[in-house]
C-alpha cells in the first residue's frame, strides 16, 4: 500500500478548517495593511536561491530539492518565498509602481530536512514583503502586521522577538569577533557549528544543541557592534515600536538561517517553545535585491508557516469554527422518487442552499442515520405521497419533529433566508 512519502502531509477534510480560518485572518490583515497578492511558480532557476539564500547555508548546502529538468536546466523547487518575489518585482519592472510595493503569498515551501513538530519536507506559508523602502518604520509596520496576524487568531501565550544584526558595513568586524569568540571554544562545538565557524559564523547562535547553546550566552551581541547608520535604525525602529504599545524582547541570540538578512530580524515564538517551536519569522534584507539585478532595492518582509500556527491553534485550544457544510439531507423513499429528489437537491443548491442527496441504496432508516452520521439538522423526505401532493416532509433531527410544508414555498422561504 502507498504512503506520503516522508515529511508531508495529507490535510483531511477535517482538518480544513483550521487552514480556512488562518487563511480568512490573514486576508483580512493583509487587506487592512494594503497588501496584493502575489503567486510564483513553485520551482525556479536554482541559482535564484544559491544567490539569494547563501552558498554557506544549511537550506542551500542540504535542504534544497534541486534536479536538472529536460532541457538540460537546473531548478530548484521553493525552499522559501521572499526570493521569488524580489525576481517578480525585478522582472516586472515593479520599480515604477509607487513606492513601497505590499505583497502578500500563500505557497507551499520545499526542504529536505528532520521532520519535526509543524515543519514538514513540504510545508505551506503565508508571508507579506514590502519592497522600495528603507525606513525603519516600515520595519515596525511589518512587525505590527506580524503580530496583528498572530493576536487576531487568538494565539495568547506568545513572544515577540527582535535584534539588529547590522549590514554589510558593521557586520564582517562583528562576525570577525564572534569566530575569535567561539574559536576559544571549539572542543565544545557540535559537528555542525565547527563547519558553520568557518562558512557563517551567525549560525552559531542560533544552534539549539545544548552545549553550543549555552556558549551563546556569552557570545559577542551584534547590537552592540553597530555602525552609525544601522545604530540610528535601530534606535528609532525601537522608538516606534514603543510608540505602537507592541510588546517586544531584544535577544541577542536572534540572527535568522538566511545571509541576505540586514539589521532588522524578528521572530513570534509561543512563551514555552523556544526557537524550535517559532511560530513566524523575518527581518529587512536590503541587499537581496541587487545580488539578483542591477538596483539597490531595499525590502523587509516575514513567513509563517500555516501547519505550524494550525498546531499552536490546537495547543492553545482557540476556537475554530467549522466549516459550512449543508443544511438538510433529502431521502428519497420509493421507486419514484429518486428522481424527485434529485431534481429537489438540484433546486436547492441553486438557491444557495446547502443539500445533500441520501445514498439511493439505502432505506429511508439508512439514509436516516447517514444523516446523524453527518450532523445534518434536517432531513427532508420525499415520498410518493409527498410527490402526489406536491409537498416535502421537513424533519428537525434535534427535536425529531415532521412538518409537511407546499415544496414550491419550502423553497421560496429557504432561498429568501440564504439570500
Amino acid at each position: 500500500m502507498f504512503q506520503a512519502p516522508r515529511g508531508t502531509a495529507d490535510h483531511l477534510p477535517e482538518e480544513q478548517k483550521y487552514w480556512r480560518y488562518i487563511e480568512s485572518k490573514a486576508l483580512d490583515v493583509a487587506a487592512r495593511f494594503g497588501f496584493g497578492r502575489i503567486d510564483t511558480p513553485t520551482f525556479e532557476d536554482s541559482n535564484l536561491f544559491v544567490r539569494s539564500v547563501g552558498e554557506g547555508t544549511d537550506i542551500v548546502e542540504k535542504e534544497m530539492y534541486t534536479f536538472e529538468d529536460r532541457g538540460g536546466d537546473s531548478v530548484t523547487l521553493r525552499p522559501e518565498g521572499t526570493a521569488p518575489v524580489c525576481r517578480a518585482y525585478l522582472e516586472h519592472g515593479m520599480h515604477n509602481l509607487p513606492q513601497p510595493v505590499r505583497m502578500y503569498y500563500f505557497c507551499p515551501v520545499f526542504r529536505y530536512e528532520r521532520p519535526q513538530a509543524g515543519r514538514f519536507r513540504q510545508h505551506h506559508q503565508f508571508g507579506v514583503e514590502v519592497l522600495g523602502d528603507a525606513d525603519p518604520s516600515v520595519d515596525a509596520e511589518v512587525i505590527d502586521v506580524a503580530w496583528d496576524l498572530m493576536t487576531s487568531m487568538g494565539l495568547t501565550d506568545i513572544n515577540l522577538l527582535i535584534n539588529s544584526i547590522g549590514d554589510a558595513e558593521c557586520r564582517p568586524a562583528y562576525v570577525s569577533k564572534l569566530r575569535d569568540y567561539y574559536s576559544g571554544h571549539s572542543a565544545n562545538l557540535c559537528q555542525d557549528c565547527k563547519g558553520r565557524l568557518e562558512r557563517n559564523p551567525l549560525r552559531l547562535l542560533d544552534c539549539k544543541v545544548e552545549t553550543c547553546h549555552a556558549l551563546g550566552n556569552d557570545a559577542p551581541k551584534s547590537a552592540e557592534h553597530l555602525c552609525e547608520a544601522c545604530q540610528e535604525h535601530w534606535e528609532k525602529l525601537l522608538t516606534y515600536l514603543d510608540s505602537m504599545g507592541l510588546p517586544y524582547q531584544i535577544d541577542h541570540r536572534l540572527v535568522r538561517g538566511l545571509d541576505y538578512y540586514t539589521r532588522t530580524v524578528f521572530e513570534v515564538q509561543p512563551e514555552d517553545g523556544g526557537g524550535q517551536s517559532t511560530i513566524c519569522g523575518g527581518g529587512r534584507y536590503d541587499g537581496l535585491i541587487s545580488q539578483l539585478g542591477d538596483r539597490d532595492i531595499p525590502g523587509i518582509g516575514f513567513a509563517t508557516g500555516l501547519e505550524r500556527l494550525t498546531l499552536n491553534l490546537k495547543r492553545s485550544e482557540v476556537p475554530v469554527p467549522d466549516e459550512p457544510s449543508p443544511k438538510y439531507l433529502i431521502i428519497n423513499a420509493g421507486a419514484n422518487a429518486r428522481v424527485a429528489a434529485l431534481e429537489l437537491s438540484v433546486r436547492l443548491r441553486r438557491a444557495g442552499v446547502g443539500a445533500i442527496l441520501g445514498s439511493g441504496s439505502r432505506g429511508l432508516r439508512g439514509q436516516m442515520r447517514q444523516a446523524n452520521a453527518l450532523s445534518i439538522p434536517y432531513v427532508l423526505i420525499l415520498g410518493e405521497d409527498e410527490i402526489a401532493k406536491g409537498e416535502v416532509m421537513v424533519r428537525d433531527m434535534e427535536s425529531s419533529q415532521e412538518e409537511a410544508r407546499s415544496l414550491d414555498e419550502f423553497i421560496e422561504e429557504v432561498a429568501r433566508a440564504a439570500s
